[in-house]
């Protein structure tokens, strides 16, 4: 081993295992730089600690028993290279990850430079004020404007005001196996904690007064794996409490878990993989909405549909979800994290065991932090838990920012123009639980045996048997930890402060419930090694006789083994680095048992509203011995705790949940179909969110133009606010002239050109979309428009007969202008009435071919605007993206500009850039972060193979269009072609997914492959199903003889 000195002396140092210096002329250059070095110390809290390397502890203890010099040598060689290999390892990344911080940290400072910038008033002394110690600034906590129910006759108060309301909410949660009964928690990775909340959420939400029905939207699964009761489209929750609320139960009332198909039909998958079939549940949810709001609105809406006040998605997955469902439907959204993305990709990188590349193929973490930036887009409320996760895990996303929330928050406050800009609001809700089941008893150990010999036939619960065996004295108060085994839980450092503290040994027993395991080599090597070093330490503190590790028990002997605990006076426990909310805490206390917890997380909440205990260090060995020892010899302290916790805990109740969680929703701005609302049906509701105040007012149409009379129909969104006594008043001629339009009664419609013909259609519908059997959306991203011409011929030839018959309708989605779809259409000899609708601006609008006119011969949907203005940025928005292009421009190296404004393809709802050089642009996702960085929400497309940007609307898109033609006039989407190229825009994932039919052209577009990869986070087959059958490719040539054929094979058309 000569040349190796700093082997030969770290070799040294491992075998003496002694806290002494490594002699400096033998050290290594990596041991001289750390200074004062174990090696012991080192490897426990460098290797093990930092990288969870269990097996290099293995190999260490293999290599120490070895008895041949050589082979001993050999082996602890090996071992140190790995170790030194290891930290290194972990340097890199240290430094990776703090140019990541400063990079991120200098681009928001200078988005909030300019976003402060653009909203020119004044800045109010609260805007200026500190972020510490601002409750407003991280979010809602329960004791500020709502305040809590805290006694019998608020909650009867309460509920006298919600009578009468009638209220619809939908929740969606995608993953793991949901039922109402006898779940099966922690069957897998996905079947744990959510699983629970959702379905108790919906449960509680159901008997709760105003709400009338509550549908949990999730995955059907018929899978041999699983209980055929994962198959059933429909599962009534049964209400555990309706005592009082029989009177307002109808017939489609209550609590409903409905499983919506999608996915592989016969296999139950986990939530990595079914990010590709999201679009496929979002029109199978979209349909069952709008089939449940028609019922509803028969039964309790007076004959109108009565449509969900709120969406409310867990998790990223439903995230996603549920921002499509509220885009497509115009309704507010909710959101709930539950576990962040971001977040776990820190914790994933600083283990270093993982590259992030192979972070993302396993975890698709990508896909899963573009799906919650996409949630905070959309959310009108974020719901948390705790503070600390919006504090540490929410500002971590480019979309909320805690300084930049409040400074909107404050203008909201003094009626000032936001300019476009939104935050949702962070609100923290704790979870909810059930206590009516839970009875505290205040009798002692000897009381209770004097009882059981009293009535012998009430013997004890078998865990509290199982749980005793362990104790020579059972009778002295425990100390309950109820926690799985891992490292975060800290269990090792309370059985160290147990075991180093006589006076805690002597006063109280330690029962640690540490999941269920058969035998400890079955476990994985986390838990193994964990469990082996709380033996070990047993051992080495000797306390046999005081220490209980039960192997099983279940779920229903939680609540027994926290009767037991109290029944001794005993104290729970929580001592983990870090506690996301504390559910077990929550539990603990209803049991009547004083806590001891982390100071790091939820429990700091839950603390403050109960109480009932002691917050500790968790690295603090002796933090934690001096809380336990008070609480358990100070009877007094004890008793205060206790009651205090049993006081306080209906805070914590389903019925406080769901009152403060409908209180919340009640304070959105509700949003509806526009076509659907009565005329005198205004909502009263005030906005409680930065997008809403003060939105400027667009004149949605008085100018009821059917014509190319220039692309923007109406003023601009940003124009000068009429006065406030005319605004009112101007609405309201605004909504009742646009629907006197769509009532086919207006006046100056029947001028534009419509026939007599169109007048007796009811509700003034265009038929024509109804009346086809299958509507071809056509959807090819051609590079010219003599590409894109000959594309559709091919197609309209391949359907000749079908199109002469009118079974079959087409539709032209395209990021073209709809002045470029006239030149189209007269390049092509095209008639307008050749399709029946056109998408057009990359789905900003939405066009329909007038009846008998040349002059005026589109006729646009004002509704379509109204449906997907939701935070639209208009004027603040625009001269963000000038500024941006400015900013590209000064960095070229030529006289050619790089970027510019392009004016003559903007609308109201599209901003349109051209692009000179697109390989000098940067890409769609860095634009994209620039903008919500400064908190403007909007959808950012490259199309026409890069030398064109249009930015629209957050929720709008061509696939959204679709959905919009569903919602109105009844497009069945199951008998929609898409027909696509190989490539397109950077919307064009969102084209081929959902439940419509697909035909690839091969070889058409192709060229934007390698632009669209760049412009995407993650593979494309993270959010696409590839392998679907309603995925057809034609052959190379894209002939009409081929698309026939395609067409064919999806059962579009008959052979």
């Amino acid at each position: 081993m000569a040349g190796n000195d700093w082997i030969n002396s770290y070799l040294e140092a491992i075998l003496d295992v002694g806290p002494g210096l490594v002699d400096d002329a033998k050290s290594s250059l990596l041991l001289r730089e750390r200074g004062h070095f174990s090696p012991t110390r080192y490897f426990v809290e460098e290797v093990i600690t930092g990288f969870d390397e269990t097996d290099l502890h293995r190999s260490w203890v293999r290599a120490a028993a070895t008895r041949s010099p050589q082979e001993r040598n050999t082996r602890l060689e090996n071992l140190c290279w790995r170790i030194w290999n290891l930290a290194r390892q972990k340097k890199q990344l240290e430094g990776e990850e703090a140019q990541r911080m400063a990079k991120r940290r200098l681009e928001r400072e200078r988005g909030r430079r300019e976003a402060t910038a653009d909203m020119s008033e004044d800045l109010s002394e609260g805007e200026k004020g500190d972020l510490v110690g601002d409750i407003s600034a991280h979010g809602d906590s329960h004791r500020s404007k709502l305040p809590r129910i805290n006694s019998v006759d608020a909650m009867e108060t309460w509920i006298s005001q919600q009578k009468g309301k009638k209220l619809y909410i939908v929740l969606i949660s995608l993953h793991g196996l949901i039922r109402g009964e006898q779940m099966e928690l922690g069957r897998d990775s996905d079947t744990g904690g959510q699983v629970k909340y959702v379905v108790e959420l919906a449960r509680a939400l159901g008997t709760t007064p105003g709400v009338y029905r509550v549908d949990l939207l999730t995955r059907q699964v018929s899978s041999p794996d699983v209980d055929w009761s994962y198959g059933e489209p429909t599962e009534m929750l049964t209400p555990i409490n309706t005592e009082g609320f029989e009177e307002e139960m109808g017939e489609s009332s209550g609590s409903y878990i409905i499983r919506i198909p999608f996915g592989p039909k016969d296999k139950y998958i986990p939530k990595e993989e079914l990010w590709p079939h999201i679009p496929e549940f979002v029109d199978g949810a979209l349909n069952h909405i709008m089939q449940m709001s028609k019922v509803l609105g028969e039964q309790v809406g007076g004959g109108k549909p009565v449509w969900p006040v709120a969406i409310h998605g867990h998790y990223a997955d439903a995230g996603d979800s549920a921002a499509l469902l509220s885009g497509a439907l115009n309704v507010p959204m909710l959101f709930t994290g539950h576990s962040l993305g971001r977040d776990k990709l820190e914790q994933l990188l600083k283990q270093g065991r993982l590259s992030r590349d192979e972070i993302n193929k396993t975890y698709k973490i990508m896909r899963r932090i573009e799906a919650e930036e996409l949630a905070l887009d959309a959310s009108e409320i974020v719901i948390t838990s705790t503070r600390q996760e919006i504090e540490e895990q929410w500002r971590l996303y480019d979309g909320f920012d805690p300084i930049l929330e409040r400074k909107l928050r404050a203008r909201i406050r003094r009626n000032v123009s936001c300019y476009g800009r939104s935050m949702p609001r962070m609100v923290i809700i704790p979870p909810g639980m059930e206590f009516h089941h839970i009875v505290p008893h205040d009798s002692d150990m000897d009381a209770e045996t004097e009882a059981n010999e009293d009535h012998p036939t009430s013997p004890d619960p078998p865990i509290w048997s199982e749980i005793m065996r362990f104790f020579t004295n059972p009778r002295k108060p425990m100390i309950l930890a109820l926690a799985r085994p891992d490292p975060k839980k800290n269990i090792t450092t309370l059985v160290k402060a147990f075991g180093e503290c006589r006076p805690l040994r002597e006063l109280a027993n330690l029962t640690l419930i540490m999941g269920n395991r058969d035998g400890i080599d079955e476990m994985s090597s986390t838990s193994a090694s964990l469990l082996l070093s709380v033996l070990k330490l047993i051992d080495k503190y000797d306390l046999y006789g005081q220490v209980a590790y039960p192997k099983h028990h279940k779920q229903s002997d939680v609540p027994e083994i926290y009767r037991l605990a109290a029944k001794t006076k005993g104290v729970f426990i929580n001592p983990a680095f870090i506690e996301p909310f504390g559910l077990t805490l929550i539990e603990a206390a209803a049991h009547g048992l004083p806590i001891v917890a982390t100071k790091n997380g939820g429990p700091v909440d839950i603390h403050q509203v109960l109480d009932n205990g002691l917050l500790i260090d968790p690295h603090d060995q002796q933090s934690i011995a001096d809380a336990l020892l008070k609480l358990v010899a100070d009877k007094q302290l004890w008793a205060r705790c206790r009651q205090n916790g049993l006081k306080n805990i209906h805070l914590f109740s389903w019925p406080e949940h769901c009152k403060t969680y409908l209180s919340r929703i009640a304070s959105v701005k509700q949003r509806q179909p526009h076509w659907q609302r009565s005329e005198d049906g205004g909502d009263t509701s005030e906005s409680d969110s930065p997008s809403d105040s003060l939105r400027d007012i667009q004149d949605l149409s008085l100018n009821l133009k059917f014509s190319m009379d220039g692309e923007k129909s109406g003023t601009s969104v940003n124009d000068s606010l009429d006065s406030e006594g005319n605004t009112a008043d101007r609405s309201c001629k605004i909504e009742s002239a646009v629907l006197a339009w769509s009532k086919g009664i207006s006046r100056d419609t029947r001028k534009a050109g419509f026939s007599e013909k169109a007048d007796h259609n009811s509700a003034g519908k265009f038929p024509v979309l109804r009346r086809r059997k299958h509507l071809i959306v056509i959807s090819v991203d051609c590079e010219t428009i003599t590409e894109l011409n000959e594309i559709t011929k091919n197609i309209f030839e391949a359907m000749g007969k079908e199109k002469a018959e009118g079974s079959v309708g087409f539709i032209l989605s395209t990021s073209l202008t709809i002045i470029e779809i006239r030149s189209f259409l007269v390049s092509g000899g095209l008639n307008p009435n050749d399709f029946d609708a056109y998408i057009c601006n990359s789905g900003s609008d939405l066009y329909y071919p007038s009846i008998n006119s040349e002059e005026r011969p589109f006729v646009v949907d004002f509704y379509y605007h109204s449906h997907i203005e939701y935070r639209w940025g208009g004027e603040g928005l625009r001269k963000t993206l000038v500024r941006w292009a400015t900013s590209i421009n000064d960095k070229k190296t030529g006289s050619e500009e790089i970027v510019s404004a392009a004016d003559q393809l903007s609308t109201d709802y599209c901003y349109a850039f051209k692009v000179q050089t697109p390989g000098k642009l940067p890409s769609v996702k860095e634009l994209r972060k620039v903008l919500r960085i400064q908190a403007l929400r909007c959808h950012v497309i490259y199309c026409q193979n890069g030398t064109r940007v249009n930015v629209i609307p957050v929720l709008a898109s061509r696939s959204q269009a679709l959905r919009y033609l569903y919602l109105r006039w009844g497009v069945d989407l199951s008998k929609v072609v898409v027909v696509a190229g190989e490539c397109g825009d950077t919307d064009y994932e969102g084209l081929l997914g959902g439940l419509h039919k697909s035909v690839v052209l091969k070889g058409v577009a192709s060229n934007a492959i390698s632009q669209l990869h760049t412009n995407r986070n993650y593979p494309l087959s993270d959010v696409l199903a590839l392998d679907t059958p309603n995925i057809v490719q034609t052959s190379e040539g894209c002939g009409s003889d081929d698309i026939r054929a395609s067409l064919e094979k999806l059962g579009v058309l008959k052979n």
